[in-house]
């Protein structure tokens, strides 16, 4: 019976007392002279993607799909992780914004192309020759 649950002749079982008095228990077949900081990273790791998978749910409607086909439902998946990522983003950039002592971004030159090549060498205003095309911007 104690087989079933992990490959591997050793299972060991890690135990967490918070200082709320909470206690969580954790199964692991590592190696025994694996360093505790490796088994604590891995165990937050976990956490961090079920509390992601959680969001997806729960947020950006992961569960809410109802179709019939593979397809339809990777696709789902694909545009709630892209809708996911955008709002990490929004988020991580936000939090650097909140930061009372952000790191300076180093200064630098702009860098100028060397015309090596005729077609390579771009104007940066059109010419007399060259007309400019009116462009379609959004009303």
């Amino acid at each position: 019976m104690g087989a079933q649950h992990l490959p591997g002749e050793e299972v060991w079982v890690i135990g967490e007392h918070r200082s709320t008095g909470e206690r969580k228990y954790y199964l692991s077949n590592l190696p025994a002279d694996t360093p505790l900081k490796q088994i604590a990273g891995a165990i937050k790791a976990r956490w961090i993607c079920e509390q992601a998978h959680q969001q997806l749910k729960e947020e950006l409607g992961l569960d809410h799909f109802e179709g019939r086909s593979w397809t339809g439902l990777h696709r789902h998946a694909l545009m709630t992780m892209i809708a996911y990522a955008f709002l990490q983003s929004r988020r991580l950039k936000q939090a650097a914004g909140g930061k009372k002592n952000p790191r300076p971004a180093a200064p630098t030159e702009p860098t100028r192309r060397q015309a090596s090549h005729p077609h390579r060498a771009r104007a940066a205003a059109p010419t007399a020759a060259e007309p400019s095309q009116p462009k379609n911007l959004p009303k």
